[in-house]
């Protein structure tokens, strides 16, 4: 399979696929306009856990819980310091960024299970906190954010932003994963003591790239705070949120920022279209997760796309040409003497 030919076909993919995302506010409805914004914000916080468990292989649990600190840190400071809501949007994403520190630092020098139920218990807390802070957040009475531009009607905007927001995270992403550093982290996914053998510095790198990932998830936070208008903890951190975001990763790619996107759109659009059978669409979810992680533990979308690509490339390839021997000194073509 030429490598060549796969970027090729990668190239006319994504030349495609930003095609239709750019014609998307003229195809779908307002409705379905939300739907895909949503999509989209969940698609950044499926790639930033992929980063951190699918390159690094750190099991994390605080994606959505750091995405509700960079969304409350920003309403907050644009709501009680008046500050503008960029200016808040940043504060929220280093608020996240050095909440992750704290817990990498924490946390990381460990291994086994300890990640896992560590940001279990934090992203708990975090949102039982959140909802009795009463006079601050307003718990689940809701807290009354501005919007990102003016107001709600109009949702062209808002998708234009979560679009170039993704595109923008996803391509610094993927400049991070081809540097050294993602060497490092993909040297961490597959063996800690023989990455460490080889001087890799373990615990840097896993803070690193926990660091790195709370970012994201700051970023697609302080874009929903100021979209929905009106945030709760319930709203951005309740655990089978983060749920949805671990399977929307597994059933796209576990091991690509590409299948997490993928996945994360799918299923969103999947789970509003089977909205009218009620709580049954959760079971067909969890159904379809449970064959995933059995027959294809690589995801689905993402590796389909691969196969489907390589076959395209392998019948484009023409067969190489066999070029007959050349004949040896002093003998004619015909195999007699000179």
């Amino acid at each position: 399979m030429s490598e060549k030919g796969i970027r090729k076909v990668n190239l006319a993919a994504l030349m495609v696929i930003g095609a239709l995302a750019l014609a998307v506010p003229f195809i779908l409805h307002s409705y379905w306009l939300h739907v895909a914004i949503i999509g989209l914000y969940y698609a950044l916080l499926a790639s930033s856990w992929t980063l951190l468990a699918g390159y690094t292989g750190q099991f994390s649990f605080a994606t959505m819980a750091l995405a509700g600190i960079s969304a409350y840190t920003s309403a907050l400071l644009v709501i009680k310091a008046s500050f503008p809501i960029w200016g808040g949007f940043l504060c929220g994403i280093a608020a996240a960024a050095f909440v992750g520190l704290l817990i990498g630092m924490l946390v990381l020098r460990l291994s086994g299970p300890y990640l896992a139920l560590f940001t279990i218990a934090f992203s708990e807390i975090t949102r039982i906190t959140l909802n009795a802070e009463y006079r601050l957040t307003r718990g689940d009475m809701g807290l009354t954010v501005p919007y990102l531009f003016g107001g709600i009607e109009n949702k062209i905007p808002y998708y234009y932003t979560i679009l170039g927001i993704l595109a923008a995270s996803l391509t610094l992403m993927w400049l991070l994963l081809r540097s050294k550093y993602g060497l490092f982290f993909r040297s961490i996914r597959e063996d800690e003591q023989a990455a460490a053998a080889m001087g890799v510095n373990i615990v840097r790198y896993k803070i690193m790239a926990f660091v790195v990932s709370s970012a994201f998830a700051g970023v697609a936070g302080g874009f929903f705070a100021h979209y929905v208008g009106t945030l709760t903890p319930n709203s951005i951190m309740e655990l089978p949120r983060m749920g949805l975001i671990i399977a929307m990763a597994v059933i796209g790619g576990i091991e690509s920022l590409a299948g997490a996107v993928s996945g994360a759109l799918v299923v969103q659009f999947l789970q509003e279209y089977l909205r009218a059978i009620g709580m049954w669409r959760f079971v067909i979810f969890g159904l379809a997760l449970i064959l995933i992680l059995r027959f294809s533990q690589n995801g689905l979308i993402w590796p389909l796309y691969q196969r489907l690509a390589g076959r395209r490339v392998e019948a484009k390839t023409e067969p190489e040409l066999e070029l007959p021997e050349s004949p040896e000194p002093g003998v004619s073509p015909g195999g007699g003497g000179a």
